[in-house]
């Protein structure tokens, strides 16, 4: 299965999410910047608000891609406590690293934010979108950073993962949802056609859209899925997903 671009990839995706359509306590959160196309499309048919969901790995020094913990959104600090002992890493040097990474985190707020504050998570049903997954360790950390903001359900919703990874992340969520869950899997990109980057000024745009769009909408009950658009409706076979995924 291969999709479009990120926009067709958030249509397919907005109708695994169908249940949470046109509910009030439901906040959808765009990982910057690939997911925020794909979370603008599920936020257009939910009728749901739509934010960016910030998350960033610690790299232990000289092992940047061993994560032991994350910073995210909110100032929330997840940390590895066996890892950090088993490398007999010091406070001054976590400090150092997550005070780097807390800088990096606040510039982009404020380049995708602007003056807006962040939407409030606690007590909400919360989908976590990006436009697919590969290892899951950057999404494992966006999900324990977001358990400490309390929603009342975390639901991680992608258009394209792995199936090993699936079947490994489905416990640490309320629910997972994936569109195509492909047994051999090489890249995230593989599965789309267009998988050009996206711009700082694209995921600015496209939060200004959804806050303009949420402001002015009259309160006219659940939507329905003829939102989306008629070329968006076909459904991927169903031998594709694995019964624990909503199909």
């Amino acid at each position: 299965m291969i999709f479009e671009d990120r926009v067709q990839a958030g249509q397919q995706l907005a109708q695994k999410l169908g249940a949470y359509a046109g509910k009030t306590d439901v906040v959808v959160l765009g990982i910057p910047r690939g997911g925020v196309p794909v979370a603008f499309e599920v936020a257009k048919v939910l009728r749901a608000p739509l934010d960016i969901f910030l998350s960033r790995k610690l790299g232990v020094p000289g092992q940047e891609e061993l994560a032991f913990g994350a910073l995210a959104s909110g100032g929330v600090r997840v940390l590895d406590r066996d890892l950090i002992r088993e490398l007999n890493l010091s406070k001054e040097e976590i400090d150092r690293i997550a005070e780097t990474v807390k800088k990096e985190l606040e510039r982009r707020e404020r380049v995708y934010r602007g003056d807006r504050p962040p939407i409030k998570i606690e007590g909400k049903v919360t989908l976590l979108i990006d436009d697919g997954i590969a290892t899951g360790s950057s999404m494992r950390a966006g999900i324990k950073a977001l358990r400490q903001m309390k929603p009342s359900r975390l639901v991680v919703a992608v258009p394209v993962a792995p199936l090993h990874t699936c079947k490994r992340m489905k416990s640490e969520v309320d629910e997972l949802v994936c569109v195509y869950t492909p047994e051999f899997f090489y890249a995230i990109g593989q599965f789309y056609e267009d998988f050009s980057q996206v711009s700082d000024e694209e995921v600015t745009e496209l939060l200004h859209r959804a806050q303009s769009v949420n402001s002015s909408r009259p309160d006219t009950g659940s939507p329905t899925m003829d939102a989306v658009d008629e070329s968006s409706r076909q459904s991927f076979p169903p031998r594709d997903a694995p019964g624990w995924i909503r199909s």
